[in-house]
């Protein structure tokens, strides 16, 4: 099984306590394109809009991206 990018957006938004649509309108991007992020359905994030999510979450790149076998 090939291994991949695993976003674990979801998981940092439960530690936070923090609802998807709050996060949106904090980033300054869609719940839609939030959703999407979330759901790893995406093939690749701004650098600026990762940086957002970092600062409003409070947290690293590593935090909310992980490396290794699909779920």
């Amino acid at each position: 099984m090939a291994n991949e990018i695993i976003v674990t957006l979801d998981v940092m938004l439960a530690r936070r306590k923090m609802r998807a649509k709050d996060l949106a309108a904090a980033v300054g991007i869609t719940e839609a394109n939030l959703s999407l992020l979330k759901s790893g359905k995406v093939k690749g994030v701004r650098f600026d809009t990762l940086a957002k999510l970092c600062e409003v979450l409070d947290c690293k790149p590593g935090d909310l991206l992980d490396f290794g076998p699909a779920p």
